[in-house]
């Protein structure tokens, strides 16, 4: 789904910039750009600036709306994992690190505090 999203924004973008870049600016005509040298003969008499404005808002709200999916989902957590099997032990114990060693003069039935390692 996400690589669907991926793909059909990567077009609409591009199109996107192809649309906007042959627009016409101010003052200039669409059928020049084409070397036709008529006013608007492409799309015909008046229709050549309602097309590509069209064809222009049509893509943008492709394009916002493919945005805000890809955001939403990138929001999401995760809830597929590759470590379902693994059960995690609940004890407050570290993990990791220095083995447990009771302290001088401790008894042995007290907690143990972890070994630090010398300091150089």
């Amino acid at each position: 789904m996400i690589t669907f999203l991926v793909v059909i924004h990567v077009t609409v973008s591009i199109a996107l910039i192809v649309i906007v870049l042959l627009q016409s600016g101010k003052g200039a005509e669409m059928g020049a750009s084409f070397g036709t040298g008529g006013s608007q003969s492409l799309f015909g008499a008046g229709g050549g600036t309602s097309f590509m404005s069209k064809v222009t808002t049509g893509a943008a709200v492709i394009f916002m709306l493919t945005s805000l999916t890809l955001a939403y989902f990138s929001g999401k957590p995760e809830t597929s994992s590759i470590m379902r099997s693994k059960v995690v032990p609940q004890t407050g114990l570290p993990q990791q690190g220095a083995p447990l060693q009771p302290l001088q003069g401790q008894p042995a039935n007290t907690p143990a505090l972890p070994q630090q390692a010398p300091r150089k």
